[in-house]
């Protein structure tokens, strides 16, 4: 494989390095790009793809294939997918961590910086470190050749390729700068985690915690379990209990989560949000060590909130909202400025739209007047002058007619007892199954409020009713409704910060969109739309025909077939998240 643009018959060998680099010193920056090509080392190839133009500017980008028997990994590391991208993710965290340590100081702008895109704490499939069936290794990192001022600085740009970027490879990249164990633990938790999530239909689950998880995080910002003195691990009710079998791991227990609507209750502070942000993580694999691994979730479950203020285009929120004032159209519902209940309802309908057959839903991120209703404000407020049927209303209809199943956060509401298949109680970081204890109340308590659907229509004039359906209706993204030029660059796409994307002309924000994991997702996301973009049917295409042309494009031809060149900043991601991308883009026009 070579450098964009080069053939490997124009490879150089890496002692040409240094009288090239002396040889340039005190030149403008550009005459670094001399060092476009292919480099060969004496247990690596190089390839520097791209020079950076100037010393404050993107850095340059760099490959470094090792074939085989000098990554001399062990054939476990890599026998399987899986585990390829398990041993792949602990090689580029390796290097990314030893990398910050020992990069930066040699002059103007980024001068001396080396960096890898840092995997974090889970294990998707990613382009920082490629490791393939055979035990190839490709890593892409990038260099900032140093600079006094914007001239070359050609003797630390020596000591940098001839020195720094030959230790670091070999001192992360190969099976001999690790501990064996380390390897296969790596390899054999993301089997692990892959064999369990696909065993979840056949054990009629959607979810499911392991016994001895550790799930608490150090802080919102910092993703990394608490420490084992600190957190409490899980334990599943002996109700809840099931075993199951894996590659690695053997019979593992925990608490399996069955279809369903399934109530996560306890009071403030003893883990009924951290529960359920353990399951959002749980669409994906976590490293060893994480307190997660053995956590996971369906593929397609999405967290479902409120979020004022985000942009709705076209969506059939009619099942939830419907005769809002002044003959507002709800089952082409639009606005540049949802409401939380509105914003909720078209959430629900999106995920829904997207494939989605399990929902997660906190009442501390939810809509209050979009969850329930009770029986005094019913009284107060006459259900004809409400246009909202609250969720507790339709939850059960979901799973019944549409096989949706619902993982629900509730403190405060007991009416959504009435609904509950399972009840589970965490008490002190501890989960009971409290179901029986649930009904009981349920039974010698009753609320007294009335169901709210199914909704009457609008200007009906003789009492019937009309239920509203529960699955999507079906949206069209025009022809040309995606654009992704800005100024003279026909594709702009930039990842300011984790949340934030770029694209084209128009900024969207996906703060409130949970089950992102890094920087490096939503910067492949965002050239996902520029992909649909470019791909997508003069007649436009409806929303599922969307996902569907992106995944086969990245399926045929892996994260690569995105962007225009190699890079190695760019991470898998789900339909559901590039559905939400889509669905917050102002300029978005449906039929």
């Amino acid at each position: 494989m070579a450098a964009e643009g080069t053939s490997l018959d124009a490879t150089r060998h890496a002692e040409e390095l240094e009288p090239l680099l002396l040889g340039i010193d005190g030149q403008g920056y550009k005459a670094y790009k001399r060092l476009e090509g292919v480099w060969r080392y004496r247990e690596f190839v190089l390839h520097v793809d791209h020079v950076q133009g100037d010393p404050y500017a993107a850095p340059t980008r760099v490959r470094a294939l090792l074939a085989p028997e000098v990554a001399a990994l062990p054939a476990s590391a890599h026998r399987v997918g899986p585990r390829a991208l398990g041993t792949a993710a602990f090689l580029a965290r390796a290097f990314a961590e030893a990398a910050s340590d020992r990069s930066g100081g040699r002059g103007t702008g980024r001068s001396g910086e080396i960096s890898m895109e840092h995997p974090g704490q889970t294990t998707p499939a990613q382009t920082a470190v490629l490791v393939d069936a055979h035990g190839s290794v490709e890593a892409r990192f990038t260099v900032g050749l140093p600079a006094r001022g914007r001239r070359v600085s050609g003797r630390q740009a020596a000591e940098m390729m001839l020195e720094d970027v030959p230790r670091l490879v070999l001192s992360t990249l190969v099976a001999t700068a690790h501990d064996d164990v380390d390897i296969e633990a790596h390899a054999a938790a993301n089997e692990d985690a892959t064999a369990l999530r696909a065993a979840l239909a056949d054990h009629g689950l959607i979810a499911f915690v392991a016994d001895g998880a550790r799930l608490p995080r150090r802080s919102g910002i910092d993703d990394r379990p608490l420490t084992e003195a600190e957190a409490i691990p899980f334990e599943s009710p002996e109700s809840l209990r099931i075993v199951v079998d894996l590659p690695n791991a053997g019979r593992v227990s925990g608490m399996g989560v069955r279809p369903g609507v399934c109530l996560v209750v306890g009071g403030g502070f003893h883990g009924k949000s951290t529960l359920l942000r353990a399951l959002e993580a749980g669409v994906y694999n976590h490293r060893p060590g994480d307190g997660r691994e053995l956590v996971v979730a369906r593929a397609d479950a999405v967290k479902i909130r409120a979020e004022d203020g985000r942009s709705v285009t076209g969506v059939d929120i009619s099942t939830f909202i419907d005769r809002l004032p002044f003959a507002r159209d709800t089952r082409r519902f639009s606005s540049p400025n949802a409401s939380g209940s509105t914003s909720q309802a078209a959430a629900i309908v999106e995920a829904l739209e997207a494939g989605s057959r399990l929902l997660l839903v906190d009442e501390d991120t939810s809509a209050t007047n979009f969850m329930i209703r009770d029986r005094r404000m019913q009284l107060l407020v006459p259900r004809e002058r409400e246009p909202i049927t609250p969720f507790v209303d339709r939850v059960r209809e979901l799973h019944e007619r549409e096989g949706v199943s619902c993982v629900l956060v509730i403190g405060g509401s007991g009416d959504y007892l009435d609904v509950a298949d399972i009840v589970v109680r965490m008490v002190d970081y501890r989960p009971q199954d409290v179901t029986q204890e649930a009904r009981r109340i349920a039974a010698e308590h009753p609320t007294g409020r009335e169901p709210e659907h199914p909704s009457r229509a609008s200007g009906a004039s003789n009492g019937t009713e009309r239920v509203t359906r529960a699955g999507p209706a079906v949206r069209r993204v025009a022809g040309g409704a995606l654009d992704a030029r800005r100024g003279h660059r026909r594709t702009y796409v930039r990842v300011p910060d984790d949340r934030t994307l770029l694209f084209g002309k128009e900024t969207i924000d996906l703060v409130a969109v949970e089950q992102l994991a890094s920087r490096a997702q939503t910067r492949a996301i965002g050239l996902a739309l520029a992909y649909l973009a470019e791909r997508m049917p003069t007649r436009g295409a409806t929303i599922p025909e969307a996902l569907d042309l992106v995944e086969a494009g990245v399926a045929a031809g892996g994260l690569d077939a995105l962007a225009p060149w190699k890079v190695g900043d760019l991470a898998e991601f789900r339909r559901h998240e590039l559905a939400a991308a889509l669905n917050r883009l102002r300029g978005l026009r449906v039929e």
